[in-house]
């Protein structure tokens, strides 16, 4: 039996080992923590949440829910543990980190398939090899992956939002909602009026910043997990639009509505610690607790956590993989998770187990799967692979040059489109509704036409 080799332990690397493990294929999982740290991880353990704990929406009219759900129907692995391991969080899938982290653990470590090797790989190793490194890759590796790949630039950014306790915040100026009063009252709400979020922005806008290492400077923002501070700079009203939006969260002891509120999302399953949601900061710890004090509710609270900035990394995946997640020029090498080109941890556990499925098929002289451009999966592989999107015309000469990647999340606009009845079309619910729908569908029958999954 031909064994795997599979770099990194984290969602995508986890989930491909136990998608080959429960195939009878041995697997050896390369892991550097706790020998090497990355900056960002805080445990040894196997799929480490390091920034959110959410992995978005589980309704499945919700592109990241619709996610979830083609992952039950693939046989995903994580995505049971993360229902086993969840917290309120209203309409969203929300995990107890910690509680996660160790239930995959201890799953990886009982597994007789799966041998766990703690240390770092610094080349990419010859054999049946799934690169699921992560937006945190060692240099050495990244390096190895760059002479492979011959791309110039493998990284841009991430940040990781502060986590305070429960205990301290004072619950006379915050409230319990979810949103429009959607699930639960999961989340809490510290609301401002528009003289205190005025004063919150001044502080943010002026407070200084921890300065980026020369190695960083050519890096990239990962758009969907901006800083605070950079979302802030586009304007007074962004975050008013954007992670502090105030609509449908309404105080039902005074029914004001508010100028903005700052939401916090339970982060363990004892309920004792919270994180800022969309707070994601390199901001200096001194300037993040002068900002967090200045939000009403938060003037005491005790910060267990405060937000850190790192670099990411990322292949360029239309010139690299083919939907599979298989190399265009080297058999049996995959690469799986934000390395490439995913956003979210929903996508890194999804890609992970398209890589495990397809490593598994490969090994046994199995057609490879592409998904239909109808599911979410499908769509998600075919556009980080697909170099069309990132074709572009010059209008001067007409000259052809193709774009880098910018890494994206499961949403709407990359699946196949559906025809909608003209007087239909601005109808969004009608729409999300008919895609998921769709997509069920396409997935249950694509399984039930391969036989041999």
């Amino acid at each position: 039996m031909q064994e795997v080799k599979i770099i990194g332990a984290g969602l995508a690397g986890s989930e491909a080992a136990l998608q080959l493990a429960k195939r009878g294929i041995k697997v050896k999982l390369y892991e550097m923590r706790p020998h090497k740290t990355t900056g960002a991880h805080v445990t040894s353990d196997c799929a480490e949440f390091v920034c959110s704990n959410s992995l978005g929406s589980s309704d499945i009219t919700n592109a990241s829910g619709l996610l979830k759900k083609e992952m039950e129907i693939l046989g995903g692995e994580l995505i049971k543990i993360a229902y086993d391991n969840s917290v309120p969080a209203g309409n969203a899938l929300a995990i107890a980190r910690e509680d996660f982290s160790r239930a995959v653990t201890k799953r990886i470590e009982d597994d007789p398939n799966i041998e766990v090797i703690r240390e770092e790989i610094t080349e990419i190793p010859q054999g049946n090899v799934i690169i699921a490194s992560g937006p945190l890759t060692s240099d050495t590796l990244a390096n190895s992956i760059k002479e492979f790949t011959q791309s110039e630039h493998l990284h841009f950014f991430d940040a990781i939002a502060p986590i305070v306790e429960a205990d301290s915040i004072n619950f006379d100026k915050a409230f319990w909602a979810s949103r429009y009063d959607k699930g639960e009252a999961s989340y809490i709400n510290c609301p401002m009026n528009k003289e205190e979020y005025e004063r919150f922005y001044n502080i943010l806008i002026n407070a200084p910043r921890i300065e980026q290492h020369d190695f960083e400077k050519d890096a990239k923002f990962f758009e969907s997990c901006l800083p605070v501070e950079v979302l802030a700079s586009r304007g007074v009203d962004t975050l008013r639009f954007g992670p502090m939006k105030p609509v449908g969260l309404i105080d039902k002891r005074t029914g004001v509505e508010n100028y903005a509120v700052v939401q916090l999302r339970q982060d363990n399953s004892a309920k004792t610690l919270f994180n800022l949601v969309g707070f994601q900061t390199n901001l200096k710890w001194g300037a993040q607790k002068e900002l967090i004090h200045s939000i009403p509710g938060l003037e005491e609270a005790n910060i267990i956590r405060y937000g850190v900035m790192h670099r990411n990394t990322f292949i360029n995946s239309p010139q690299i993989l083919n939907r599979t997640l298989e190399t265009k020029t080297r058999k049996g090498l995959f690469f799986a998770g934000q390395i490439t080109g995913t956003e979210g941890y929903t996508e890194s556990i999804a890609t992970g187990m398209l890589a495990g499925i397809n490593m598994a098929r490969y090994i046994s002289d199995k057609p490879l799967l592409t998904l239909p451009t109808e599911t979410m999966l499908g769509a998600l592989t075919f556009y980080i692979t697909d170099i069309a999107h990132l074709k572009h015309i010059s209008s001067r000469d007409n000259s052809v040059r193709y774009l880098p990647l910018q890494p994206t999340n499961s949403n709407w606009a990359i699946v196949s489109p559906i025809e909608l009845p003209k007087k239909e079309r601005k109808n969004k619910k009608l729409k999300t509704e008919l895609l998921s729908k769709r997509a069920v569908e396409t997935l249950e029958n694509f399984i039930n036409n391969c036989k041999d999954m």
